[in-house]
């Protein structure tokens, strides 16, 4: 659960790195919550990039930075209890004893966390409840611990956080991830992956009307199929049959 290593969608390690001005944004945010021992959140829609961006950043902070422990909220329906034994686990190695209670699990996170100085990140946030949400917000809140609190969510996760009163006040970073723009589709794309090099943006804006939709999964799997329908017909950048093909595999496209 604390594997913060940042990989392309599938696996598809061809691609570059967009480093859109969220992705950017995402590492200043980072080193602020750092350096406030703050509390952030990074909310958008799923496939917009949020959870890449922070595993990278993770990822290059590891060798100089204090440490960090990502964690994807497993439960559908989390309790408190749930919750800090996930916690446990991530920060420790290992699972709780099944006969310690909440309180006594709560009183010794709060001396794990006294130090060293460290970043929690929580993935799929927007499946806390108001429960779960006072749980982090009294550990961080603690005169005795020292971390940072990043949240990260996708569709929903602002609303759900905001309800909490107490949590909101709290925030000092958010940032709400959108997809991509029209101008950044043009501007990105063409760098992403060889397939795209010299092509007119007018074919990458189409393909994102069809497909992309400014979304980074949809274009990472769109340029995959793409990428395999190159190598099996010995094309160097895609063309009208290629995109044709791949939007045949890919369910046809959005209709017009």
């Amino acid at each position: 659960m604390s594997d913060y290593m940042s990989k392309h969608f599938l696996g598809f390690t061809e691609v570059a790195t967009l480093e859109t001005s969220q992705f950017q944004l995402t590492k200043r945010i980072i080193a602020d919550l750092v350096k406030l021992r703050g509390m952030g959140v990074l909310h958008g829609p799923t496939g917009s990039g949020k959870s890449f961006a922070v595993k990278s950043e993770l990822q290059d902070r590891a060798a100089t930075s204090s440490p960090a422990c990502y964690i994807t909220e497993a439960h559908e329906q989390p309790t408190m209890r749930n919750t800090l034994d996930i916690i446990a686990a991530a920060l420790t190695g290992h699972e709780p004893p099944e006969n310690e209670n909440r309180f006594k699990l709560t009183a010794r996170l709060v001396k794990i966390l006294t130090g060293p100085e460290r970043l929690i990140v929580i993935d799929e946030a927007q499946r806390l409840n108001g429960k779960c949400i006072e749980v982090l917000r009294h550990l961080h809140d603690s005169d005795l611990t020292c971390f940072a609190l990043l949240l990260v969510g996708g569709d929903g996760c602002w609303e759900v956080l905001s309800r909490s009163p107490m949590l909101k006040s709290r925030i000092v970073r958010r940032l709400p991830f959108q997809n991509l723009s029209a101008e950044a589709i043009i501007k990105l794309i063409s760098g992403y992956h060889p397939i795209y090099e010299g092509i007119e943006p007018e074919i990458l804006l189409e393909i994102n009307k069809r497909y992309g939709e400014g979304n980074l999964r949809n274009w990472a799997t769109f340029t995959l199929t793409a990428a395999q329908l190159c190598a099996e017909t010995n094309r160097e950048r895609i063309d009208a049959a290629v995109i044709a093909n791949a939007y045949t595999l890919l369910g046809g496209g959005k209709s017009d």
